[in-house]
């Protein structure tokens, strides 16, 4: 890659409100990490910010997922601009936000070619809104960027599935509800719980993601980050809490093996509340941890023009 790039998302509307008449503070995690210093340590070549629509909780009759035609017309105007990042060689971090900014990036990549995906999350989200309390695409978007979902937003420019099933690598699940994780062992998606990743050790699984993504000579791949895959002590601002989790150095050895691939074209952050880490002491380790290993791989020195 020839440079490194920050994408701003503040995308909130694939989650429901935390309490009534207050909207989730996600959209102010670009913001918040920059106050704490992400972006001046990753000194990226170029910031960009896609502003988002107002706040809302209404449920799309057609589709069962709550917002879900602002989730597409975003997901479209973010596509293009990601297309245009990737295809100058830059490495994107895109900063979300909450998951459901996953379809606007492989949608993106699915215009490109054919891409992997490592979903690096403390849940599936492969579930469809028969199976969703919330409705929120947040806890969907694994399954709707492999074609599990309404045509609005599995199916853009009918491109659907942005994402092929055997190529998505489902790692760090904590969340062991037989129902809950029926629907992924149904699946061809390769599904690595927290147990089982700690079982085959974090080398096997990246090594094996890797191994397919050139076997199959893919154009590249994608990593998706919700900071819930991390233990709740070191993560608990996060709107869906679960025990237990990742330390850091189990997500930094993950994230070195997979971007020392030339393959890896950028990297999504999100779900970290600001308004539920006020004083900033679970950012501030955050941010030290994470900057540290993707400057260490991805460092950025031209500036992609738009």
């Amino acid at each position: 890659m020839a440079s490194l790039s920050i994408l701003e998302l503040p995308f909130n509307l694939g989650l429901i409100e935390p309490m009534a008449g207050a909207q989730p503070g996600v959209n102010q995690l670009p913001g918040w990490l920059k106050k704490y210093g992400f972006h001046s340590k990753l000194q990226p070549a170029a910031v960009y910010t896609l502003v988002a629509p107002p706040y809302s909780m209404y449920i799309d009759d057609e589709s069962g997922v709550r917002n879900a035609d602002a989730i597409s017309s975003y997901a479209k105007e973010q596509a293009t601009l990601l297309q245009k990042l990737v295809t100058q060689k830059s490495f994107v971090v895109a900063l979300g936000g909450d998951c459901s900014i996953l379809i606007g990036n492989t949608l993106a990549l699915k215009q490109m070619g054919s891409f992997a995906l490592f979903f690096l999350d403390g849940h599936t989200d492969f579930a469809w809104p028969t199976m969703s309390a919330s409705k929120g695409a947040a806890g969907m978007d694994l399954a709707i960027v492999t074609g599990h979902a309404h045509e609005k937003l599995s199916g853009i420019h009918g491109l659907s599935p942005y994402v092929k099933e055997e190529n998505v690598w489902c790692v760090g699940n904590r969340d062991y509800d037989e129902r809950y994780v029926a629907a992924i062992n149904n699946s061809k998606i390769n599904y690595f719980n927290l147990d089982t990743l700690r079982g085959i050790g974090i080398e096997s699984c990246c090594h094996s993601f890797l191994k397919m993504t050139e076997e199959k000579n893919l154009d590249g791949f994608w990593i998706h980050f919700d900071v819930d895959v991390l233990d709740d002590e070191i993560m608990p601002a996060v709107d869906s809490r679960e025990k237990g989790g990742m330390n850091y150095e189990e997500l930094k050895n993950i994230l070195r093996i997979l971007l020392d691939s030339d393959k890896a074209v950028g990297i999504e952050i999100t779900i970290l509340d600001p308004t539920l880490d006020p004083t900033g002491i679970f950012t501030n380790k955050f941010v030290d941890e994470l900057a540290q290993v993707i400057k260490e791989k991805k460092g950025a020195s031209k500036t992609p023009s738009l």
